[in-house]
Formats: structure tokens, sequence, C-alpha cells
């Protein structure tokens, strides 16, 4: 099987504020395939027949043993969700979740933001996994949130570090491995120094000289 036999699977991990949903629905319509992000909460819901109000309080968010499985080195385990009585649990629901992502995978090329997909997906046989980490200095991003009106101005340094660190946690809890340690990707883009044009060619660029494209 060649590289343009395989499904494209393109996962993008983001500080927050860097602008990795704009920058995935533009790489979605340059390279004509889907791009996920909360779609896969409804899918979530749909998948174990759970309120999808409960994979939105658990999004991106560590379960409540982070410093347990910090200090003792715990691996996550991708095991197929429970229906018992875990069955609303953080782990759980990340259970489900990476199921939908392992199917989506499967089906076809996609886009996926977040959610620890780089590492639900390594491995699988029959896809080109490509994994992407979006960053950007703070000063960059305060002044796009602040554009985007999402917070009060006294209120954005506050959220982008509580963003990052919810993410990070997440990240840390369901990989044991370092959210922003660029050993993790494939390829990390400054989107502080191109606009959203530039990093979509870059970005092609880059699956043009692996020869997915």
């Amino acid at each position: 099987m060649t590289n343009s036999d395989k499904h494209l699977i393109i996962t993008i991990g983001r500080q927050y504020g860097s602008g990795g949903r704009e920058i995935g629905q533009h790489l979605s319509a340059a390279l004509s395939i889907p791009f996920y992000d909360k779609d896969i909460l409804r899918m979530n819901s749909q998948e174990s027949g759970l309120k999808e109000s409960y994979f939105y309080l658990a999004d991106e968010k560590a379960g409540d043993r982070l410093l347990y499985r910090i200090i003792n080195s715990l691996k996550p385990e991708l095991t197929q969700p429970s229906f018992g009585s875990d069955l609303v649990s953080s782990d759980n629901l990340f259970r489900f979740q990476s199921t939908v992502i392992r199917k989506l995978a499967a089906e076809e090329s996609c886009i996926l933001i977040g959610r620890c997909a780089d590492y639900v997906l390594e491995g699988t046989e029959g896809i080109n996994l490509v994994r992407i980490f979006l960053y950007a200095d703070l000063d960059y991003r305060i002044r796009r949130i602040t554009r985007l009106g999402y917070y009060d101005s006294s209120d954005v340094v506050k959220n982008i570090k509580r963003m990052d660190k919810e993410r990070r946690d997440y990240y840390r809890y369901y990989t044991g491995r370092s959210w922003e340690h660029p050993g993790n990707y494939d390829l990390t883009v400054n989107t502080a120094s191109l606009d959203i044009d530039d990093t979509v060619a870059l970005i092609t660029h880059y699956l043009e000289l692996k020869g997915y494209l």
C-alpha cells in the first residue's frame, strides 16, 4: 500500500489563541477533507447513548487522578469503553471519544483538532498520520483573543493561561507525555510569524514533500 492509498489523518494540537480552529478549517478547505472539532462531542454522544453535555463537561480536561498518574508514571488505558458503573467517568468518556476518533480515521482522510488524537491514532495501520502543533508568543495570543472578544480585556491573559493549563494537564493525563514537547509532533508552526494562508501553504508543502498529496 503506497502513501497515496492510505487515509491522510492530520492532528492539530494548539496553544489557546494560536488560531488552531481557523487554520484547521482553512486547511480542510484547501485539501477538501473534513475537519472535526466539537463535532466529535456529538458523535461521542451518538456512540455511547449518553447526553452530549457529559462530553462537553469533560472536553479536553484531565480526570481527577492527574497527580496520582504523574507520581506513579501510569500509562493511560486505550481499552474499549465500559457500560458499567464507571459509564460517565472521565476515563470512560475518553474511551468513547477514542473509539470515535479511530472510526473516523478508518473511514476517511480528515483533520482532527486536539483531544489527544495524535496519541490515540499512534501506530494505526493504513493511515498517514501527520501530527502538527501550533503555538505563538503570549502577546500575539492576547491580541488575537482580545480582537475576537471572547472575554473582557482584563480577563484575557487569565483565560489564555487557564486554557493552556487545561490542555496541558489533559494531554499529560491521557498520554503520559508533555503537550508542548516538539518531539511529539512531525511539524510545529509559530502562527505569530505567518498569516493563516501562509500557515496552510506551509503545511501543504510539508505534506507534498512527504508524498502524502
